[in-house]
């Protein structure tokens, strides 16, 4: 995905506005109950278990493969993006990658705000652990209203595409000072059949240790659910913060997109 700072945007190509409803035909199969019902009705005491564990969690299959084609096929609908980004001109890799403008397509939107409630519980379990003031609103719009407030008002969901030799270098998804503490990512092409390689990568630091590496074994339609910046982790002197980078491995051969979805806008 994309890098910390707002400086990855510079440069980028901008895009036309669309419709402020955004209904379009394609977008309507996603629309399915079985889906939706799917995003609400997740293992959450094992996600919040393994994110706790690990930093990271699968949420099991979220999309059909049809679901899958017609999410990837919003790629090629320039009217829903604000911005275009090649990586290999700022140095975060090769393939690109395009934000969502607002208003998010519904899609979109109604997985953003379904997510957000019990990842909202998980973050602010983790804010108590390390001892922060801080937590973080029960709902998304409060979590955006405390966004925009701040200066950061521009959308952050993206689709990404890479093709072979394409790869994603580690980073960080920060975007500015208001960073909510996991995002999840969604691979929507099938690994061995579309494409091979391109595994999604997790590296984390330990203290006083060499860094740990985790490959996620995502399958198409899955999606993994990861900690943006740090998380808390049990020590011999107690609790202390990890920091996590993510990227994608090169691609070998094929096509692979994937959905991320960050709930914190950028400057």
């Amino acid at each position: 995905m994309s890098s910390a700072s707002a400086a990855q945007e510079r440069g980028v190509s901008r895009h036309r506005r669309a419709s402020p409803r955004r209904r379009l035909p394609g977008v309507q199969a996603l629309q399915a109950r079985p889906s939706r019902d799917r995003r609400l009705t997740l293992d959450w005491k094992r996600i919040a278990a393994e994110l706790d564990a690990r930093g990271w969690a699968l949420t099991g299959p979220m999309f059909t493969p049809e679901q899958c084609a017609t999410l990837a096929a919003l790629y090629d609908q320039p009217a829903l993006f604000r911005s275009r980004v090649v990586m290999a001109r700022h140095g975060y890799g090769k393939g690109e990658y395009q934000y969502f403008a607002y208003p998010l397509p519904e899609p979109i939107q109604s997985l953003r705000m379904s997510l957000y409630p019990p990842l909202a519980w998980i973050a602010n379990r983790w804010a108590e652990r390390l001892g922060e003031e801080r937590r973080f609103p029960e709902t998304l719009a409060e979590m955006l209203e405390r966004c925009h407030a701040g200066g950061q008002a521009r959308p952050t969901p993206l689709m990404l595409t890479y093709g072979p030799g394409d790869y994603n270098c580690l980073h960080q998804d920060l975007y500015g000072e208001h960073v909510f503490p996991l995002q999840a990512a969604f691979l929507l092409d099938a690994p061995g059949r579309d494409f091979e390689g391109g595994e999604f990568v997790l590296v984390e630091q330990r203290p006083r240790q060499q860094s740990a590496p985790q490959v996620v074994p995502l399958g198409q339609g899955e999606g993994v659910i990861f900690a943006v910046r740090e998380r808390p982790a049990e020590g011999s002197r107690g609790v202390h913060r990890r920091m996590l980078r993510h990227g994608v491995s090169e691609v070998r051969s094929g096509r692979r997109r994937t959905l991320g979805v960050i709930f914190h806008d950028a400057t």
